[in-house]
């Protein structure tokens, strides 16, 4: 991924030298009913379903001291520069529809911190929190990503920013909190299926940015798709279930197959607009 010359983000929280040091057990493997929460809840849910947090947002003085601004590491540069770049490009598409863009915050940290959303631990691996606009993120899980979900790659890594950042366009749309109402509404299974629609939209949204960030300022090289894809396919909920279990339960799905995350992300990379993103509407 042609990255150098993208303009990196200052809306970057950098808080590794103030966290970390949480002991063993917090980063996770492949097997274990932990592993279940991670990656059931993988690529962006509240992690507050799964682990009953709280929604108060932590005092000033439960909050690391940050950073602010571009890191100064290799890899917190990159993911700087990725989010500079969904930056622009969803700055663009909102004023082509005569909308603000408001950029979330992206907080890098070593495997625990308070959020707004409860405590942001390595365990539910990237989020996006509605409450504070933020994106959480332990860049070990990359290393997680390329050596146990065999998902390697700079744009691999990108498709899991450029998902967590299709959350808070979809709460910048208001989309989130219209599911959010329905999901209190609704059945087990309806409530499922409304979280589903939900992840694979913030697929597509993902796809959308690549195919505008690409037509301005070719960011792709070849493979970069590839390695994005294999992510997607990587965390369907069938693949992650047969892998942990042996088999699958479709009813308990939340973020959907990995042959639907992959046809999601590829379409929003094929069209590049995010009407083409209505999960809600699509039958299947």
């Amino acid at each position: 991924m042609r990255w150098d010359d993208l303009r990196e983000s200052t809306n970057v929280e950098d808080v590794r030298d103030s966290t970390g040091g949480g002991g063993p057990g917090l980063r996770l493997g492949v097997g274990g009913t932990l592993l279940a929460l991670a990656a059931s809840y993988f690529f962006g849910i509240d992690p507050r379903i799964i682990l009953g947090l709280a929604n108060q947002v932590p005092t000033q003085q439960s909050i690391p001291a940050a950073h602010y601004g571009t890191p100064q590491d290799e890899q917190g540069r990159f993911i700087a520069a990725v989010l500079g770049e969904t930056e622009d490009t969803w700055g663009a598409i909102f004023q082509a529809q005569g909308r603000t863009y408001i950029p979330p915050k992206l907080v890098l940290y070593r495997e625990a911190m308070p959020s707004a959303c409860g405590s942001a631990n390595s365990a539910v691996g990237p989020f996006y929190c509605p409450l504070d606009r933020k994106v959480y993120l332990d860049l070990g899980f990359f290393q997680q990503l390329a050596q146990e979900f065999q998902a390697p790659g700079e744009f691999a890594e990108a498709y899991v920013l450029a998902h967590e950042v299709g959350h808070h366009v979809q709460n910048l749309l208001g989309i989130a909190e219209r599911v959010r109402a329905a999901q209190e509404r609704a059945s087990p299974s309806q409530v499922n299926e409304l979280s589903v629609k939900l992840e694979l939209q913030a697929d597509c949204f993902a796809g959308v940015w690549a195919k505008n960030a690409d037509e301005t300022k070719h960011i792709l090289e070849a493979g970069d798709v590839e390695s994005a894809l294999r992510a997607a396919a990587a965390v369907g909920d069938d693949t992650l279930q047969r892998r942990m279990h042996g088999y699958v339960v479709p009813e308990s799905f939340t973020h959907g197959t990995s042959a639907e995350r992959v046809s999601w992300f590829k379409r929003g990379l094929e069209r590049g607009s995010p009407s083409s993103c209505n999960t809600f509407a699509a039958r299947t």
